[in-house]
């Protein structure tokens, strides 16, 4: 009876470690390979252009079929290249971390399918980073009416060197301020998405009482130039 048992306990065993082999992991002879590539987002960027360049040194992290953890990680060599080897045939997730402003990262992956001893190539992988990446610009362009101080008009035109204001919509106070340049064009950079009001000021009566001229403006997206699309209209005293 118990040369049974002994028998049976080591069926089971051999059973489960069968059955465990079956999975993806180590202990096969398939290969993974792929590039990964770096985009830079630099700051004080008004046109958002992108600069592309391979991911030297950065590191790569598979996950076996639908574990929630990776299994390996190795790093690119200098022209971005990365190898995982002696794979058994399944499914494999590949990663590399974007890294937002904040210092928050966001994984970017490639899904592949393995066969028994098949080399794989994955397709790029993108990630990004710089003080722009994640975020957006709001472009505008403020005018002026410049009067004398019996209200007589002077001239008008861009209304260089006057602050404008950015403001999340619900809160009470500007989260950042620009001026205009020498054509009336002001940018306010690295913009998350959201609702915001850009507003100025202007005098508009010979008591010169300032009025709040404003505009509110959605960013619906990162990585976009959001144009206002009226400009402002505004009086002042030279």
């Amino acid at each position: 009876m118990k040369k049974i048992l002994t028998f049976l306990l080591m069926a089971v065993t051999l059973l489960a470690i069968s059955s465990c082999n079956r999975g993806e992991g180590t202990g096969g002879r398939g290969t993974v390979e792929g590039n990964v590539f770096l985009v830079l987002h630099p700051d004080d960027n008004y046109n958002l252009d992108k600069d592309t360049v391979v991911a030297a040194k950065e590191d790569v992290f598979i996950v076996y079929g639908n574990e929630t953890f990776y299994g390996d990680d190795v790093e690119t060599d200098h022209t971005g290249h990365y190898v995982f080897k002696y794979l058994r045939p399944g499914t494999y997730t590949i990663y590399a971390y974007s890294t937002l402003p904040s210092g928050e990262r966001v994984a970017v992956s490639q899904t592949v399918t393995v066969g028994n001893g098949e080399t794989v190539t994955v397709p790029d992988i993108y990630i990004h980073d710089g003080k722009a990446y994640g975020t957006s610009i709001i472009r505008g362009q403020v005018y002026a009416t410049y009067i004398d101080k019996n209200g007589n008009v002077l001239s008008t035109g861009p209304a260089y060197g006057h602050r404008m204001y950015l403001q999340r919509v619900g809160e009470s106070f500007p989260c950042d301020d620009v001026r205009a340049g020498l054509d009336g064009i002001f940018m306010f950079q690295k913009v998350t998405p959201g609702d915001y009001i850009v507003f100025t000021t202007s005098i508009y009566n010979e008591d010169e009482i300032p009025l709040v001229v404003q505009k509110t403006i959605s960013v619906t997206e990162p990585d976009a130039i959001v144009e206002i699309p009226d400009r402002f209209e505004i009086t002042l005293k030279p």
